[in-house]
């Protein structure tokens, strides 16, 4: 039965993929809204093209272009594992046709902006030493905020300013430390010491190895981070909606603008395929037509 095999092929993901938890979960969800489209009890064979396109067609109504995308990509990423073990003969998404999504522009900041969120944890905050950390690090290595709260003690090397940055399908790779960053996170060591012994004070086993601990004493979670990510833009005064992930295109954008290697910046950003790195590329175009707009004399008729 259908079912049968989305749930061995969630478990594939997990073991012989290394996915994480929310990866596989959400290829669970895409996958039981189709066996529950097609019915629970139906031969994983019995599926074709036009059975496919009527859930594609379904989905439409009532989906975003990016959900009905993802939904897609996961059942055809489902077929071809079992086409691979010679659970099916034939492959029925090749004939489906993906959605034509509108163009994804990543949010990023100006270096003015990034200094203004980087001023924006002051004295009053108690948990200052440790947010400003935070946002020096994001920016610092263009972490996504999973890879930052999942960080442990012993991925940091403080003397050659390098943290090990566990991604995607537990891909890791080495990524180099600013000094502000690394400054300003043994400063937040002392307040991480003393959130453990509170915690311990309280009768509760110490967290070890988290970066990162919250009032609490434990790991803290993305979702912390994106608030208090959100709540310091607003302070600074930044109009756009700022995120961890805002910090990631920023990191990646301004290396760019500064002639990086777009090659070096797929590795520092764990992209696994360099054609997602690319799509910072525009954004370097329009910050160069910017600077010859300013700058050459012939930019402008009548110069």
């Amino acid at each position: 039965m259908l079912v049968e095999h989305i749930e061995r092929f969630a478990a594939w993901l997990a073991v012989e993929k290394g996915y994480s938890g929310n990866t596989v979960d959400g290829y669970l969800r895409d996958l039981r809204e189709f066996a529950k489209f097609v019915g629970q009890e139906t031969a994983v064979d019995a599926v074709d093209a036009h059975l496919l396109r009527a859930f594609v067609y379904q989905l439409n109504a009532r989906n975003k272009a990016s959900s009905v995308a993802r939904k897609l990509s996961a059942l055809r990423t489902f077929y071809r594992y079992l086409v691979r073990n010679r659970i099916v003969r034939q492959d029925p998404a090749v004939a489906v046709s993906m959605p034509r999504q509108a163009r994804y522009m990543p949010v990023f900041l100006t270096v003015d902006e990034v200094f203004s969120l980087m001023e924006a944890p002051g004295r009053d905050d108690a948990f200052a030493a440790r947010d400003l950390a935070i946002l020096e690090i994001l920016y610092s290595t263009g972490m996504r905020v999973a890879e930052l709260v999942a960080s442990n003690l012993p991925d940091f090397d403080f003397d050659q300013g390098m943290v090990r940055v566990t991604g995607k399908g537990n891909r890791q790779r080495l990524v180099p430390i600013g000094r502000p960053a690394v400054e300003s996170l043994l400063v937040y060591l002392p307040q991480r010491e003393q959130l453990t012994a509170e915690r311990v004070r309280r009768g509760q086993l110490p967290e070890r190895t988290a970066v990162f601990l919250s009032g609490r004493g434990g790991r803290l979670t993305a979702r912390s981070v994106e608030r208090l990510v959100g709540a310091y833009a607003l302070r600074a005064g930044i109009t756009v909606r700022v995120t961890p992930h805002a910090l990631r295109h920023s990191f990646a954008t301004h290396l760019l603008e500064m002639g990086a290697d777009l090659r070096a910046v797929q590795e520092l950003l764990g992209h696994a395929s360099l054609s997602t790195t690319q799509r910072y590329t525009h954004l370097n175009m329009d910050h160069l037509m910017a600077v010859y707009d300013r700058a050459h004399p012939k930019a402008h008729k009548g110069k």
